[in-house]
């Protein structure tokens, strides 16, 4: 059985005991989130599409844990000008493992 599910704007195939990495969520590590935009789910016999999500239905998660990204260097120079200018940014994730698709 799979599904297909809008978490923070972005749309993820996922299946139970999944492990994914999703941008940030404010829950804290342990706690089940649960995802009511399921935009489309497939079981072995028949599949369903939603206009665009489907009524009643959910995806359950255990968030795992928070992390970071490696880091990305953002580097801007102007030639001739001696204008630059070097940042760096590190995305936050959240790992989730996938429980119950419904």
């Amino acid at each position: 059985m799979h599904a297909i599910v809008e978490i923070a704007g972005t749309q993820f195939k996922v299946a139970p005991s999944q492990k994914l990495f999703v941008p940030h969520l404010k829950s804290n590590v342990g706690a089940t989130v649960r995802f009511d935009k399921v935009l489309a789910v497939e079981s072995d016999t028949a599949a369903k599409i939603g206009k665009p999500f489907i009524d009643g239905s959910f995806v359950e998660a255990k968030v795992l844990r928070h992390t970071k990204d490696d880091t990305v260097i953002v580097f801007k120079k102007k030639r001739r000008k001696g204008y630059k200018v070097r940042n760096g940014h590190r995305q936050q994730y959240t790992e989730i493992e996938i429980t119950k698709l419904a």
